[in-house]
């Protein structure tokens, strides 16, 4: 029999602590009696478990009650939930700044917290509108006749669900979209040239909310001024995670959002970006971080909360219906592999277990004869 080892962790290769989810080594073997031996388990908690005598087979010999374990537990049925608590910042997600393109005098400006839809003005120059339009790419170029690329038809789609026809909606900026655009400029009160000039459209994924004015009526306008803020009209949670467990937060993850009430709702993750946080100080480096936007399923439970700080639990796996004990209840196997000690009539015999999923300081076991009810031995 060789000797016991000092310390051993729970997949016989790095401590769980860190990745609490991590299958750890399964085998069967032979147990070791009569020694102590400290264990590594979810959460870097040290936790001391019995260790015993090499034993042959599933189930060693019996001992009396006089040398029964210091104190016991029962093997449960249950859903095991490897999870992340994180803070987050409930409003209306990431702030973009809508800049002037355009040399003129500020005429018009919306108020704080107002919605701008398709086609609506976001604010004037010259009394002349500054439109809102839908689309993933910025408005970079001026787009007249010749001009190809995303952005032109990002316009032709906007004109198009605006009634205006005539063209095809594709990437080519054509003689009747031109058309199109004299009709479109006739009606928002433009001069009719067919051509939009940089700084008249914006272009923003949906409908948007106006987060706050960074200028005033009747200053003047010029081209880089910072004009005012946005952001979505949809209540999202912005989370910032530790970049290690990118694991937990994948777009389309389902969390749980516990509001500052205490109620708990259903969230899903939309986006999940790599964001640099500077340190706080100038000494101090700058941080890589997970950034990661939650919607809200039921969003009138956050009526009322336009900022808010709340909890979101990422679930990183699930093991639904398996048998769990206390990771203390675990005995270390000296050759690898882990076993429980069963009380049975006032005499305890040893199993050979598999270990599953850790979490919250139980793990998944399996083993022969194994069933939900049965008492375990504990350390003190």
């Amino acid at each position: 029999m060789g000797p016991a080892a000092d310390r051993v962790t729970l997949d016989g290769r790095a401590d769980p602590g860190a990745a609490p989810a991590r299958r750890r080594r399964r085998g069967r073997g032979k147990l070791a009696a009569g020694l102590l031996v400290v264990v590594a388990v979810a959460g870097g908690a040290l936790v001391a478990v019995n260790s015993a005598g090499l034993l042959d087979g599933n189930a060693g010999p019996t001992r009396s009650a006089s040398a029964l374990p210091p104190a016991t537990t029962t093997v449960s049925r249950q859903t095991l939930n490897d999870t992340v608590d994180a803070d987050g910042e409930l409003g209306y997600g990431p702030v973009t700044t809508a800049m002037s393109r355009q040399r003129g005098t500020i005429t018009w400006l919306p108020d704080s917290g107002a919605e701008i839809t398709r086609g609506k003005p976001l604010y004037r120059v010259d009394n002349k509108p500054v439109l809102l339009m839908y689309g993933s790419t910025p408005a970079y170029r001026d787009l007249t006749i010749g001009t190809e690329g995303t952005d032109v038809e990002n316009l032709e789609r906007n004109l198009s669900k605006l009634g205006y026809d005539g063209f095809t909606v594709d990437d080519e900026y054509t003689y009747d979209t031109a058309e199109a655009v004299q009709e479109w400029q006739d009606d928002r009160g433009l001069d009719e040239t067919g051509v939009v000039e940089l700084g008249r459209v914006v272009f923003a994924p949906d409908k948007v909310r106006v987060e706050s004015l960074e200028a005033e009526k009747g200053q003047p306008a010029a081209p880089g001024q910072r004009v005012l803020t946005y952001t979505g009209t949809s209540k999202v949670v912005t989370v910032q995670m530790e970049a290690e467990d990118q694991r937990m937060a994948k777009k389309g993850a389902k969390v749980q959002v516990t509001l500052p009430d205490g109620k708990s709702v259903n969230g899903k993750v939309t986006e999940v970006a790599t964001v640099i946080v500077p340190g706080e100080s100038q000494n101090d480096e700058a941080e890589t971080r997970l950034e990661a936007l939650v919607s809200i399923g039921d969003s009138k439970s956050a009526r009322g909360l336009d900022k808010a700080a709340v909890d979101v639990t990422f679930t990183a796996s699930q093991r639904k219906d398996v048998l769990t004990v206390p990771v203390a209840a675990l005995v270390a196997l000296q050759e690898g592999g882990y076993g429980l000690e069963v009380i049975e009539g006032g005499k305890s015999r040893y199993i050979v277990v598999e270990t599953g999923l850790f979490a919250g300081g139980r793990v998944e076991v399996l083993g022969d004869g194994l069933t939900e009810g049965m008492t375990v031995g504990m350390p003190k």
